[in-house]
């Protein structure tokens, strides 16, 4: 697949569809607390989406990883759970870890981001876990700009999660975001610096490290989408599209 640098006009173009997601996921995050189910938040998601006149990337997202079509406009994924999580019948809990993934095309243009919460009464690791994802994810962007390459992106977050103690699953990461969802290059979450695409002026990326408690092993659920530790511990997902420009990286789905 051909990485496509945008044009200023064209990222220009592109910050709408960075902007409504970045509504969602706020209305979402207020949204969600005890004793609300993870449907009521796809069905609010689903409402936004109809009302911007956007069109959802999951609903009819099939790859060769899932058991497609997805058929849902969220991914919501708690405790541990971390990414692709299927929305089912399920009233959030107190206490309970939700990473929220949500991405839209408005306009024909894409844009991808994941936020993790705590519902009710947070326990200090998992606060520590969503911190250390958000700070891997600063880390990344702040060094996301032209002379840097891929490989600089994914060892800024390695070294933010082991700093922490945490180990770093390369199964799923980050990916280059445009016309379509997931595009090249891949952006891992740990690799070495100076390796990998050269970053320019109008590369746009989604930048998304992922991070459990205590191991970095995975299984996945029945339902053929949702992805959990392997040994129960939890998880958190902090992602944003961002694109480089001469100067510094634009946030393109910054939350108010």
């Amino acid at each position: 697949m051909a990485i496509e640098l945008l044009t200023p006009a064209q990222l220009d173009e592109m910050r709408p569809a960075g902007r409504f997601v970045g509504e969602v996921l706020t209305a979402l995050t207020e949204a969600a607390d005890v004793g609300v189910d993870l449907l009521d938040l796809n069905d609010l998601a689903h409402q936004m989406i109809k009302d911007r006149g956007a069109e959802s990337c999951y609903i009819d997202y099939a790859p060769s990883f899932g058991r497609g079509p997805f058929g849902k406009v969220l991914c919501t994924s708690v405790n541990d759970a971390v990414l692709h999580g299927l929305p089912h019948p399920y009233k959030l809990k107190d206490g309970d870890l939700l990473s929220l993934d949500f991405a839209v095309s408005v306009d024909g243009w894409v844009s991808d981001s994941a936020v993790s919460v705590v519902v009710g009464t947070p326990r200090d690791e998992d606060l520590r876990l969503i911190d250390t994802t958000q700070r891997a994810l600063a880390a990344a962007i702040e060094i996301a700009r032209p002379g840097k390459k891929i490989g600089d992106i994914g060892h800024a977050i390695g070294e933010i999660a082991r700093e922490a103690g945490y180990t770093v699953n390369t199964q799923f990461g980050g990916h280059g975001v445009g016309r379509t969802m997931h595009g090249d290059p891949h952006v891992p979450n740990d690799a070495r610096p100076g390796r990998g695409f050269p970053l320019k002026p109008g590369l746009v990326i989604a930048i998304e490290p992922w991070l459990l408690t205590s191991t970095d092993e995975i299984v996945m659920d029945p339902d053929g989408w949702t992805i959990r530790s392997a040994d129960g511990s939890r998880g958190a997902h902090s992602e944003h599209t961002i694109a480089i420009t001469d100067g510094d990286p634009i946030i393109m789905t910054a939350r108010d």
